[in-house]
């Protein structure tokens, strides 16, 4: 905006333009980075996987949300992922911020994979709030909370962010919500089952995560595994 007004003939500076821009309310239409803010009145979990030995498939999953950037506005998008494998469970989009696309995408993970023993997010209200910690306990899965302002408790999600977007997102361009969906349905099935991992002994993450064929079966499993950031 600076350069812009600088060459209508406007003798400008950046701070005076943020601060026109300031008190006329104008803002970027776009998510702020934290998205997940927590709750003042529910219950806040201590983080479990410091020092903890990941040796297994379906030991430890984990949640988060980012934000899709569409031609008009945005669409939400939580995962679920397992940590050993870094396998996508489930995944919802969402247009509002709501705790329902969350519970759907992690109903939808133990229905077809089990339950794990920890299961780990962020301190967001999505999941501190009582439908979500409600399914959790319900399966008897210990629950676990990154600590405030530490990323990096949760990096295996945060690495399939950077992989989502950057080989999927950003090249789409995505208008719709609906096309945001079938895109995104079509890459998570090729990062599961064909992007190969050199983390992973250069192996998808479907193939981690089917240690034991013969019970990884579609619609009922108890492990997972699958993805990293080459």
């Amino acid at each position: 905006m600076t350069t812009f007004l600088r060459e209508k003939g406007f003798e400008v500076g950046k701070d005076h333009v943020r601060t026109l821009l300031r008190k006329m309310g104008l803002v970027a239409v776009f998510p702020k980075p934290n998205l997940s803010k927590p709750h003042p009145e529910n219950r806040i979990y201590p983080y479990l996987l410091r020092d903890l030995e990941i040796i297994r498939p379906n030991q430890v999953w984990c949640a988060d949300i980012t934000y899709i950037r569409l031609a008009h506005g945005f669409t939400y998008l939580v995962a679920i992922l397992d940590w050993y494998s870094r396998y996508v469970l489930s995944w919802r989009l969402s247009n509002s911020l709501e705790a329902d696309f969350c519970v759907e995408a992690l109903q939808e993970a133990i229905e077809n994979y089990g339950s794990p023993d920890v299961f780990n997010t962020d301190q967001g209200t999505q999941f501190t709030s009582q439908e979500f910690i409600g399914v959790l306990t319900s399966n008897n899965i210990s629950i676990s909370m990154d600590g405030r302002g530490r990323c990096l408790d949760n990096i295996f999600v945060e690495r399939l962010w950077h992989s989502v977007k950057y080989e999927n997102v950003y090249l789409k361009g995505y208008q719709t919500i609906p096309e945001a969906r079938a895109g995104l349905s079509e890459y998570f099935n090729f990062y599961n089952k064909e992007r190969y991992h050199q983390s992973l002994d250069n192996k998808t993450p479907w193939q981690v995560f089917c240690q034991e064929p013969v019970e990884c079966q579609i619609g009922r499993f108890s492990t997972v595994e699958a993805f990293h950031l080459n």
